[in-house]
């Protein structure tokens, strides 16, 4: 691992000396591959499109993260920012300087890359739904049409893919080989996704079920290596020492961060996906409307930038856990049940009064 450590510190000290200058656009393209996005902004948009992509969306990205989690705990991957501090490899205590940057110190081990992993898994469920939508829409005989439709797209993904792995890189969060692991990782959980259909017709059980099976085997996992004598949070106390600026060390960084996160997101889109609200608008006579799909995107989008203003607590980690959980299960309960809902009933007095 010291030769890729190594000559990825290269990579890093190189991007960060000659590509000083992109720094708002690398920012840019690492928010784009946040994992959080997926629920605020892809989310939203494909639901309304389509309610089959936009559910697959949430499962892939739920999954992903899932694994990223546990192979993050498996592979014990160090991060840049801290591994030139505490490697024994330089002589003479010539450690390399790698500038630090808001968005650099995440806690949590660096294999594989979980900005990495979310983007390349749901920008394969967009692109993937977008072929499908293409090839059932274009004649049969326009094969150079659809050619150039596929190149467009599967260029416009890895365009995406590598500059979301650069940014990661050029901050130093992450080493060259730990976005790549989580590109691979990301597509191959979007492509058994799918092959599976069952999703889109799970009950609120199955929902609960897997919530709780992904939650116990985290849990049993992490205290099965408890006993073990193995810390599977030894890299939060790496990353709070040698963080340039103490402000920049977040808790919802941490592993069990994103996985309450996930956990309250697909609790939220299977009681939303199932409930009385969800049935009457989004899958009633209006919801095959393009009027009332673009204004349920719309409300959705603007809605839940709003949720950046809710700020939870943090000094207390279990009810940031417990808060987290609550506020990210609102989300999809807000996109696919609440706000569809209530545009339902608003369009009812029109057209009472047009008939």
């Amino acid at each position: 691992m010291d030769f890729l450590h190594r000559n990825g510190v290269l990579v890093i000290q190189h991007l960060q000396k000659d590509y000083r200058a992109y720094y708002n656009f690398l920012s840019f393209m690492s928010n784009v591959g946040d994992p959080r996005n997926i629920f605020s902004i892809y989310f939203p948009l494909w639901f309304q499109l389509n309610q089959t992509v936009g559910t697959k969306m949430i499962w892939v990205a739920v999954i992903g993260d899932w694994f990223n989690l546990i192979f993050k705990w498996i592979l014990f991957g160090d991060r840049p920012y801290w591994w030139v501090q505490e490697t024994q490899i330089y002589p003479n205590h010539s450690s390399p300087c790698l500038e630090q940057f808001p968005t650099t110190c995440e806690t949590g081990p660096g294999s594989p890359s979980g900005h990495a992993m979310g983007s390349s898994c749901v920008w394969y469920v967009m692109v993937t739904a977008a072929l499908s939508h293409s090839v059932s829409h274009i004649d049969k005989s326009s094969a150079t049409l659809h050619r150039l439709i596929w190149s467009f797209l599967w260029s416009l993904f890895w365009l995406i893919q590598i500059s979301v792995c650069i940014s990661r890189v050029f901050i130093a969060t992450h080493f060259p080989h730990q976005v790549i692991l989580g590109v691979i990782g990301g597509m191959l959980v979007a492509e058994a996704f799918e092959h599976t259909p069952g999703i889109q017709t799970a009950s609120l059980s199955t929902y609960l079920k897997t919530n709780l099976f992904l939650f116990l085997f985290a849990l049993g996992f992490y205290l099965l290596l408890g006993l073990l004598d193995i810390d599977l949070l030894w890299s939060v106390p790496i990353a709070k020492k040698w963080c340039a600026n103490p402000d920049w060390i977040h808790i919802d960084t941490t592993p069990f961060a994103g996985l309450v996160r996930n956990l309250g997101v697909l609790f939220g889109l299977g009681f939303a996906i199932n409930s009385e609200m969800f049935l009457r608008s989004c899958r009633g006579e209006n919801g095959y409307k393009l009027s009332f799909r673009l204004l349920c995107g719309t409300a959705s989008l603007t809605t839940l930038q709003l949720y950046h203003f809710i700020k939870i607590p943090t000094h207390e980690e279990h009810l940031f856990y417990v808060l987290s959980f609550c506020k990210s299960a609102s989300i999809p309960l807000t996109v696919v049940a609440l706000i569809p809902y209530c545009i339902h009933m608003l369009m009812k007095p029109s057209e009472k009064k047009i008939n």
